[in-house]
C-alpha cells in the first residue's frame, strides 16, 4: 500500500528541491579532483598557520620578517599611496564587506532562483569572521606601534587581520562556486588573478596603515585555506554526481560541465 504524503511534507519537497537543490553531473575524475583539491587545502592550511602562530609566539622563522617589511612598506608612503590603500581597506573592512555580501547573496538568489551557493558564501564568511573573533583574543599579539597607524589607532588584537580572511574567503569563494558550474580555462586564470590581486592588495594595505604586521595576514591566508577547502568539500559532497547516480530532489535540474 502506498503512504501517503502530508501537503506540508509535499510543498517542503517541492521547496527544497526548486529553491535548495542544485546537483550537477560531471565525469568521475572531476569529482575525484575537486575532492582532492580539498584534501590538500585543508591540512596545507592548518600546516601553515600552526607554523605561523608557533613562529609568533617564539619570535622565530617568518615573524623574524615582520619588523623589516614594515621597515620598508612604511617607505613607501606617499599622500597619493595612501588614500588607495585607505579605499582597499575600507572595502574589506567590518561595514563596507558585509553590505557586499549582502547584497551579493541577495541579487544571486534572486537572479539565479538558487539558495545553495549564496548560503554556502555567506556561511562561509560568517565561519571567517567567527574563526577570527575566537583567534584573536587567544592569541593577544600586539599591534604595530600606534604612531604607525595612518586612519585612526586600533588597540584590539593583531593575530589573525580579519580584513585579509574576509577578502580571501569571498574572492576565492565567489570564484570557485561561479566557475565550477561553468568552468573554462579562460575563466579559471581570470579568476585566479583578480582573486591573487585582491587578497595582495588587502594584505598590503593592512601592512602599509600600520595596523598588522606580515605574519598576521599570512595566518589570515592560511586560515581562508582551511575555509575554502571545507566548502568545496560540502558543495562537491551535496551537489557533485556522476552519471548513474540518482539526484535527491524531485525537482532537481541536475547541470552538465559547462553549464
Amino acid at each position: 500500500m502506498a503512504t501517503a504524503t502530508r501537503p506540508d511534507e509535499s510543498r517542503w519537497q517541492s521547496w527544497h528541491g526548486k529553491f535548495i537543490v542544485e546537483e550537477r553531473y560531471v565525469r568521475p575524475e572531476t569529482r575525484r579532483n575537486l575532492y582532492l583539491t580539498s584534501s590538500i587545502l585543508i591540512p596545507l592550511g592548518i600546516l601553515l598557520f600552526i607554523v605561523i602562530l608557533t613562529s609568533v609566539l617564539q619570535q622565530t622563522g617568518p615573524a623574524r620578517l615582520d619588523r623589516p617589511v614594515e621597515l620598508w612598506i612604511n617607505s613607501l608612503r606617499s599622500p597619493s599611496t595612501t588614500a588607495v590603500m585607505g579605499v582597499i581597506t575600507t572595502i574589506f573592512g567590518p561595514i563596507f564587506l558585509p553590505i557586499i555580501i549582502l547584497v551579493a547573496t541577495v541579487a544571486w538568489a534572486l537572479l539565479a532562483r538558487h539558495l545553495w551557493r549564496p548560503l554556502l558564501l555567506a556561511g562561509a564568511m560568517i565561519t571567517g569572521v567567527i574563526v577570527a573573533n575566537t583567534i584573536a583574543p587567544i592569541v593577544h599579539r600586539h599591534r604595530p606601534p600606534t604612531d604607525l597607524m595612518l586612519i585612526g589607532s586600533d588597540s584590539t588584537p593583531s593575530f589573525p587581520s580579519g580584513h585579509v580572511l574576509g577578502a580571501s574567503d569571498f574572492l576565492i569563494l565567489l570564484s570557485f562556486l561561479l566557475i565550477s558550474r561553468a568552468p573554462s580555462a579562460g575563466r579559471v586564470v581570470l579568476a585566479a588573478i583578480v582573486s591573487v590581486l585582491g587578497i595582495v592588495a588587502a594584505m598590503t594595505s593592512r601592512m602599509y596603515l600600520g595596523y598588522h604586521w606580515l605574519t598576521d595576514t599570512l595566518a589570515s591566508l592560511s586560515l581562508s585555506l582551511v575555509i575554502i577547502g571545507i566548502v568545496i568539500a560540502i558543495d562537491t559532497w551535496r551537489t557533485v554526481r556522476v552519471p548513474g547516480e540518482p539526484v535527491t530532489g524531485p525537482a532537481s535540474q541536475p547541470q552538465r560541465d559547462g553549464t
